[in-house]
């Protein structure tokens, strides 16, 4: 365990460098764990932490404080709701992971028809494959993908294939370090 541990804080490490090397080459465009607690829909206002899921009715605001390393899934519904996700790249005790994030969003979503999805946050520090195979669900000694560039379109790949939604429907902004607030 102590050897994924600290090729895990490596790979953290390399993505950051990577994400810092970027941010200073381009500035920012203007679980298995266990379920969140779901947000009442009528909700005006709803943050979401690393790991949680959450929706809002519509009208409602969505905040994700302090993303760093980590991307946001803001889903609009067709009825003027959102469902978002604040995904990590090291699993929150008690919450989801990256590799299952995807799944908590789509079953939210359930029939519901969406209009759009929107992927924000350290674009550069986040490799598509996150999204279905955590950093830390590598044994020890296997080699983690690390991303060499900011890969925008083979994250949003990945957003839709994991929700099964069109790929036009998804949008990716690099946003790192700060809250992020979606009306």
């Amino acid at each position: 365990m102590t050897g994924t541990r600290n090729g895990a804080i490596a790979v953290l490490a390399a993505v950051l460098a990577l994400q810092a090397g970027v941010a200073a080459a381009a500035p920012a465009q203007a679980a298995p764990a266990a379920a969140s607690a779901p947000a009442a829909a009528p909700a005006t206002a709803l943050r979401i932490t690393e790991g949680q899921v959450g929706e809002v009715g519509p009208g409602g605001t969505l905040v994700y404080p302090a993303v760093t390393s980590c991307l946001t899934i803001t889903v609009r519904l067709a009825d003027g709701g959102k469902i978002g996700a604040h995904a990590s790249l090291f699993q929150v005790p008690g919450e989801y992971r990256s590799d299952r994030i995807l799944g908590a969003v789509g079953q939210r979503i359930g029939t519901r028809a969406v209009r759009a999805m929107e992927v924000r946050g350290a674009v550069g520090a986040w490799h598509p494959g996150y999204f279905t195979r955590a950093i830390e669900s590598y044994p020890d000694g296997a080699q983690i993908p690390v991303p060499t560039a900011p890969d925008p379109d083979g994250l949003a790949r990945a957003v839709a294939d994991g929700l099964g939604q069109p790929r036009a429907k998804v949008t990716v902004q690099d946003l790192p370090d700060g809250d992020q607030t979606v009306e």
